[in-house]
């Protein structure tokens, strides 16, 4: 028997995807210059970065755990197929392949530009305010162990073998740690960080980002080094990428009440 009926049959036509999946699709037209020149004449890889950054879409709007649990639902979910324009008979991506071709994005910083060209739209349409703005920022917890923040310059002893060389114990007890004695072996770019007084302090990244207050639409994201000043300083730079010289507000929480930033 034949079927002439598809993904796009079965998404409901108010349904708010549709208009997500616009934007979204007008933005990576933009961006085709682009993706040509991260690939080589001969071919593209698996999974085209345009399908990459939609899927990167879904998997925060619908809070999907993990690319992997992402790529085990593509092969049953009608709506995030539609949302890829895949058929029905194209196969799931392949989680590790996933992953791979992300480094890509990362590498030609391919998300911002992305992320640029949602806002521009968005300009043209007259939904960003150009007078009213709120910063935050948080911390953003580092794959490496802090079991891996270790003194600088600290010489690799030849020592027993441990009690589980793939995790061996640690005792940190009444040893004094920081950014400026100590750093990770695995991830030297994160810092030892907490959000707040009695809390865990842990390595960290921080990310920051700029609103608009009209439509609440994030107009900049920042991720930097932990270093205490990082969002103070990233909404100064995203506040004077915003251009124009005009007179604005902006909001933020105490963490921005300094002299210097005010």
């Amino acid at each position: 028997m034949f079927s002439l009926s598809g993904p796009e049959d079965r998404v409901p036509a108010d349904h708010p995807l549709r208009e997500v999946k616009r934007l979204a699709d007008e933005a990576l037209k933009q961006l085709s210059p682009v993706f040509d020149g991260m690939y080589s004449a001969r071919g593209r890889h698996s999974i085209p970065p345009e399908r990459l950054l939609k899927a990167t879409l879904l998997i925060a709007l619908h809070s999907v755990r993990s690319e992997r649990l992402f790529c085990e639902q593509l092969d049953y979910n009608l709506l995030f197929r539609w949302f890829l324009d895949m058929g029905l008979e194209e196969k799931s991506f392949d989680h590790s392949t996933f992953s791979f071709n992300r480094e890509r994005l990362l590498k030609h910083d391919v998300a911002k530009q992305f992320l640029g060209a949602v806002v521009s739209q968005a300009k043209e349409l007259g939904l960003v305010s150009k007078e009213h703005f709120s910063a935050d920022g948080t911390l953003i917890e580092a794959w490496a162990s802090l079991k891996s923040f270790r003194p600088k310059g600290e010489e690799k002893k030849d020592e027993d073998p441990p009690d589980d060389p793939g995790n061996p114990t640690v005792d940190f007890h009444g040893e004094k740690r920081s950014n400026a004695t100590h750093e990770s072996t695995t991830d030297p770019e994160a810092k030892l960080a907490r959000k707040s007084n009695g809390q865990t302090a842990k390595l960290s990244y921080s990310l920051n980002g700029l609103m608009e207050n009209r439509n609440g639409l994030v107009v900049g994201l920042m991720l930097e080094q932990a270093s205490g000043v990082a969002e103070r300083e990233s909404a100064l730079d995203m506040l004077y990428a915003v251009g124009g010289s005009q007179r604005i507000t902006l909001g933020a929480d105490k963490g921005y009440d300094t002299k210097d930033f005010v």
